[in-house]
C-alpha cells in the first residue's frame, strides 16, 4: 500500500527514546547521574526524530491524496 508505511525516523525515534529510558532508569537505580541524564538526552532526541518523522508521514499523505 503506497504512503502506508511509517517514516524511518519514526521507527528510529522511538527505538532511541527507549534506549533512553533504559539508560535514565539505570542511572537512577544505580545513583549515576551522568548515566541519567545521557538517557534524558536520548529520550529528548528520540522525541524529536520522531516527530520529524511523523511530519514526514503527513507530509506523504497529503502528496498521495492529491495524486
Amino acid at each position: 500500500m503506497k504512503g502506508k508505511e511509517m517514516d524511518k525516523d519514526r521507527i528510529k525515534g522511538t527505538i532511541e527514546q527507549g534506549k533512553g529510558k533504559i539508560k535514565e532508569t539505570a542511572g537512577k537505580v544505580s545513583g549515576d547521574a551522568k548515566l541519567e541524564a545521557e538517557g534524558k538526552a536520548d529520550k529528548a532526541a528520540g522525541k524529536v526524530q520522531n516527530a520529524v518523522g511523523g511530519l514526514k508521514d503527513k507530509a506523504r499523505e497529503a502528496v498521495d491524496t492529491e495524486e
